[in-house]
């Protein structure tokens, strides 16, 4: 959940700090104040464009920093922190911050660590899903319909999208190398000529594995044979010789031989003296040997050097150890066979890809049905969801089709289909509210009100299951109320049973379901706009939702009204809990 977002010279804001709690906090207060400004923050926060308007007039720059708690290991965060090397606390603290100075430019930080825009962008994904009017479009995104679908049901779909991915990259991989050697002959034949030249550079070096490694360490004896000399000729006279180390050693060997006689201790101390005695014997005379094998030449030396120049060179163009370069020239050798043997290999690829795309196509098949099952559930789940906001007479559906494919495609109920990452499907969400009409494109059919209904009947659904921190709603609910209002807000509060929602709305019965309710308001101080955040308490809640119900002037009724809608908000809210 967001714990704390902490806001500094941005837009009308000098400088205020937030504490938000778990359930559903909503923000209200006059248009203007600031309400939708300090949701424009956190969308810069989570990774938004941001630009040099939003700091605060005369100053030099606008900072926010969010914190973040994660409720378990297993939330997507973790591993994108894994992924770009950021260090989550074990409390499952995680502080967001970005700073944007007045000339346009952001800096950006997850834990402290600098990261990009781009990185700060996927943290935020993960953690807060923000939905305003201009988002709502969004959700409607036939593009994302699959996407949602696939999060509906994320065990079954997951695991037979995973068996189909594994068949899809073999088979794309296929495809791709019958298309290269299909390719024009002029291509071909400047293609072969490179390889040709690369593998002959390489085949006439003579290169041998590890030879580079071997070649490195030899350089290193020759470039240091003095100290290599010294040290193993002062080591051999430090051990070997009169009053030297194997001296003292066979002394003391002597001296516990004579009195083992008397003490098994001691004899058993004698033995292995013994031991090390000859080890050590043996040490001094295998450091003898090399002394006595030691040399230095440097035409040697000068033909190393002269070999790792060479093999350094063929590094720059074909990898970065001689290992690296010898599989290369194996990959060479193999792609030229191919180029030369075109014909044959085209015939072995388009036989491959022919039995390659029958195992796809019933892994397609298997995911289709996985989706068609999920759909299925999606759709009842739905219905109930737009019954419960008034629109018990509108009917939602998903849509598959797919696309006509070619030749090599998979061959799906005895035709080719098109086939993608996500299988063949290509899903559309589809509704009518009127009885009687068919289903058409969302987008195409829901009317302003009619599309905050819907999108909230699918943000209950996907909220369970997309598993981000927080979910923000920036006046969804416009141009609905009366009753249709009052079912906004219950659904709006049933969404954050399963992750916190923060809430800017101008509608009192979203209001009065508010676990905290954070008051925005404008004041004027040395000449300069400031925004103030305050948590209302019980009776603060009463006047501003009188305000909120009748404008500007409030009246008793207004309050009664106001005490009313507090009051069925919480009975409502014990008989969900």
């Amino acid at each position: 959940m967001l714990a704390e977002l902490s806001i500094k010279d941005f837009a009308i804001i000098d400088e205020v700090s937030i504490q938000f709690r778990e359930g559903l906090t909503v923000l209200t207060g006059e248009t203007g104040a600031g309400k939708s400004i300090i949701i424009d923050a956190i969308q810069l926060l989570t990774g938004g464009r941001g630009s040099a308007e939003f700091v605060r007039y005369g100053t030099k720059k606008a900072e926010i920093e969010g914190l973040f708690f994660l409720d378990h290991d297993r939330h997507q965060a973790y591993s994108k922190a894994e992924l770009f090397g950021v260090d989550i606390a074990e409390d499952g603290m995680l502080v967001l911050n970005r700073t944007i100075s007045a000339n346009g430019k952001s800096i950006c930080r997850v834990n402290g660590k600098l990261v990009t825009l781009a990185i700060l962008r996927e943290f935020g994904q993960t953690l807060i899903d923000i939905h305003t009017q201009h988002e709502t479009q969004s959700l409607m995104d036939v593009d994302r319909h699959i996407e949602l679908l696939d999060l509906f049901d994320r065990e079954q779909i997951g695991q037979a999208k995973l068996d189909y991915l594994e068949l899809y990259k073999e088979f794309d991989a296929l495809k791709k190398r019958y298309k290269e050697l299909s390719e024009n002959e002029q291509e071909m034949a400047q293609r072969l000529d490179l390889l040709e030249f690369q593998y002959n550079e390489l085949d006439q070096a003579n290169l041998k594995p590890g030879e580079d490694d071997e070649l490195g360490e030899q350089r290193n004896r020759l470039m240091n044979h003095e100290k290599i000399y010294k040290g193993l000729n002062d080591g051999y006279n430090a051990l070997y010789g009169e009053q030297k180390a194997l001296d003292w050693l066979s002394l003391a060997l002597s001296s516990l031989e004579n009195a083992r006689a008397y003490d098994d201790e001691i004899a058993k101390k004698a033995e292995e003296l013994a031991n090390h005695y000859y080890m050590v014997e043996e040490l001094a005379h295998g450091v003898r040997n090399q002394l006595d094998g030691l040399e230095f030449s440097e035409e040697e030396l000068d033909s190393i050097e002269s070999r790792l120049n060479e093999i350094n060179r063929l590094k720059k163009k074909y990898g970065q150890s001689v290992n690296d370069m010898l599989e290369y020239a194996a990959t060479v050798e193999e792609e030229i066979d191919q180029i030369k043997n075109k014909d044959t290999h085209v015939s072995k690829l388009e036989q491959s890809i022919q039995e390659k795309a029958e195992d796809i196509a019933l892994e397609a098949k298997q995911l289709h049905e996985v989706r068609e099952q999920a759909a299925s559930a999606l759709t009842d789940a739905i219905q109930e969801e737009l019954k419960d906001l008034h629109l018990e007479k509108a009917a939602f559906g998903v849509d598959f089709s797919s696309s006509e494919g070619s030749a090599q495609d998979p061959v799906i109920d005895g035709k080719p289909v098109k086939i993608g990452q996500n299988g063949y499907d290509l899903v559309k969400f589809m509704i009518t509210t009127n009885p009687g009409e068919p289903l058409k494109d969302i987008h195409k059919v829901a009317s302003g009100g009619e599309l905050s209904r819907i999108m909230l009947a699918l943000k209950r659904i996907f909220s369970k299951h997309q598993g981000v921190t927080s979910v923000i709603f920036d006046e969804v609910d416009t141009g609905v109320s009366g009753r249709v209002a009052q079912a906004i807000a219950e659904k709006i509060h049933g969404i954050s049973s399963s992750s916190q929602v923060l809430c800017i709305s101008h509608l009192p019965q979203v209001a009065a379901m508010a676990d905290t309710h954070l008051y925005i308001r404008k004041e004027v101080e040395n000449d300069r706009t400031k925004t103030i955040v305050e948590e209302l308490d019980v009776s603060n809640k009463v006047e501003e939702l009188s305000r909120m119900i009748s404008g500007a002037e409030m009246t008793e009724t207004t309050k009664d009204h106001a005490t009313e809608l507090l009051d069925l908000a919480e009975k409502f809210k014990k008989q969900h809990v």
